[in-house]
């Protein structure tokens, strides 16, 4: 099958699914999801979205936490038109339909929560569940919309460049085991992250770091690959799957603890739990580490009961599956991957360095989070580039142009595979070998014995994948590796430590050199 249209969006959470709603306007839009188009890791964002609201707050303060914890590495004028556009984002959701909470006080007004790192009350929130509240009025809006067809259950192999321009994406039907193609005029990433490329992350199973695999293929520009953030508190039980205990809960009071009832943030940093998240993280990692701990207690048992079931319904009752009671005991808690603060090298029009590819949310490297996201940053993210993209994108529709001539998908001599283990085998190990070797504090030794190993790995896929028949694990195994090796690679290059990424060998930040961004391109290949 080929598909031919003005706009191809590939994923379906906020940043895609905002981006469609705005270029429908202007033609044709297909999106294109490899899950059930609700799957995404927007539907997993409890905090909330970041902006300044109420009279008691500041652009420029939003703009300086936010410097502050990308620690040097944020680009001012990136944040600057974040921050200030934030406000107008926020309206076009409540435009769209987004209940958010109101202020219990008066009514007239959002309830606004505080999280680690921000100075002010600037998280507007739909209770705890906000990403679910976001993704579903955004999917009833592009179902309802005649312009916007959704192709569910397909995932990106490849995307299709001619001579430095994308002109759309080889998509294989998961189900039939099909590859068709996806012409477009304009080709938008919104895959977001690469938390799966770890073995423990709060991140839904679809973060697999896809878009910015392909785009690495395709030869686009990847920027900051060191920089993954890892959750201080994702709930501790065998059947959690790392479920996140959000920011909001330390914003609220909540207080870290040993598990001799002991707290230990003082001993970090002056804002002891709403300390940025890489510190918190860090020292989580440090103090079970020294006394061989599984993990650490997160106490909310000093808060009033009610208060505390009230802000945070979901968490609640979901650890009440779990056999926790949070308004009687602390929470066992441990860190996670979570968040990319690298990918595909966008400006501040969401641009790439290849015409017709644009990229809007996790999957990007757009230079507002820096070496360090600031919580609740990321859906604001992706609000105000699908906006700033948007506007972009249509004169590339409005141009008078023809499609290239594309191929179909060509299997070769590939045939199917009865060797699956070999998949799951590889894609258990890749991750093993990032936790370990490549987490939260990271050495000189770690990541050689890391590099040694992907690159071996990378050889055994690379000759699996074109034996065979290509099916969505494969693929997925592919991106993971390729993430992989470009995180390791980038945390190498990096010699010093700086937000997110902390290396032993090098325990200061280097302003002097390394205070630029990390960016890596290849040559296209197939």
């Amino acid at each position: 099958m080929e598909v031919k249209t003005d706009f191809l969006v590939i994923g379906s959470g906020v940043a895609g699914l905002s981006f469609a709603l705005k270029v429908c306007a202007w033609g044709k839009v297909a999106v294109v999801t490899k899950r059930e188009i609700e799957e995404s890791n927007t539907k997993y964002a409890q905090g909330g979205i970041a902006s300044v609201w109420s009279q008691e707050d500041t652009f420029d303060a939003h703009i300086q936490d936010t410097l502050v914890a990308g620690d040097g590495l944020c680009h001012p004028d990136v944040v600057e038109t974040v921050v200030k556009n934030g406000p107008d984002r926020i309206r076009d959701l409540v435009n769209w339909g987004v209940n958010f909470t109101l202020w219990e006080k008066d009514k007239t007004k959002y309830d606004l929560a505080r999280e680690g790192g921000h100075s002010k009350r600037r998280i507007i929130h739909a209770a705890d569940l906000t990403g679910e509240e976001v993704e579903k009025t955004l999917v009833e809006r592009v179902k309802r919309d005649r312009n916007i067809t959704t192709y569910e259950n397909l995932i990106a192999v490849n995307l299709i460049v001619r001579e430095g321009e994308c002109w759309g994406a080889y998509v294989l039907d998961i189900k039939k085991k099909v590859v068709h193609t996806f012409l477009a005029k304009v080709t938008l990433l919104a895959t977001g992250g690469a938390g799966k490329v770890y073995i423990y992350t709060s991140n839904s199973d679809v973060a697999t770091g896809d878009g910015i695999a392909m785009a690495y293929r395709a030869g686009a520009k990847i920027g900051n690959m060191e920089f993954m953030q890892f959750h201080p508190t994702c709930l501790y039980h065998p059947e959690a799957k790392s479920f996140l205990i959000s920011e909001a809960v330390r914003g609220e009071g909540g207080i870290l603890r040993l598990s001799d009832g002991k707290p230990f943030m003082h001993k970090y940093h002056p804002r002891k739990e709403l300390a940025p998240r890489d510190i918190v993280a860090r020292a989580i990692d440090q103090e079970m580490k020294q006394r061989g701990d599984d993990c650490v207690f997160l106490d909310m048992t000093h808060k009033d009961p009610e208060f505390v079931k009230k802000k945070f319904p979901n968490i609640y009752k979901k650890c009440r599956s779990f056999g926790f009671d949070m308004t009687r005991e602390p929470l066992p808690v441990v860190p996670a991957a979570h968040y990319i603060c690298g990918g595909v090298l966008t400006d501040s029009n969401g641009r790439t360095s290849l015409r017709r590819l644009f990229a809007v949310g996790e999957v990007t490297c757009s230079g507002l989070h820096g070496a360090n996201r600031l919580a609740s940053n990321s859906l604001l993210e992706a609000l105000v580039f699908a906006e700033r993209a948007s506007e972009q994108a249509k004169y590339a529709v409005e141009e008078k142009i023809s499609f290239p001539t594309v191929s179909p998908w060509d299997i070769g001599h590939a045939v199917d595979s009865h060797e699956a283990v070999m998949v799951s085998h590889n894609w258990d190990e890749i991750r093993r070998l990032m936790w370990n070797y490549v987490g939260i504090v990271r050495s000189n030794k770690r990541l050689a014995r890391a590099k040694r190993r992907i690159e071996l790995l990378q050889k055994e896929i690379q000759e699996y994948y074109w034996d065979f028949i290509i099916t969505s694990d494969l693929i997925e195994l592919r991106d993971i590796a390729t993430v992989g090796q470009l995180i390791i690679e980038s945390a190498i290059r990096r010699r010093e430590s700086r937000g997110l990424h902390y290396n032993l060998d090098y325990p200061s930040r280097d302003d002097i050199h390394w205070k630029k961004d990390t960016i890596i391109q290849q040559k296209p290949t197939k």
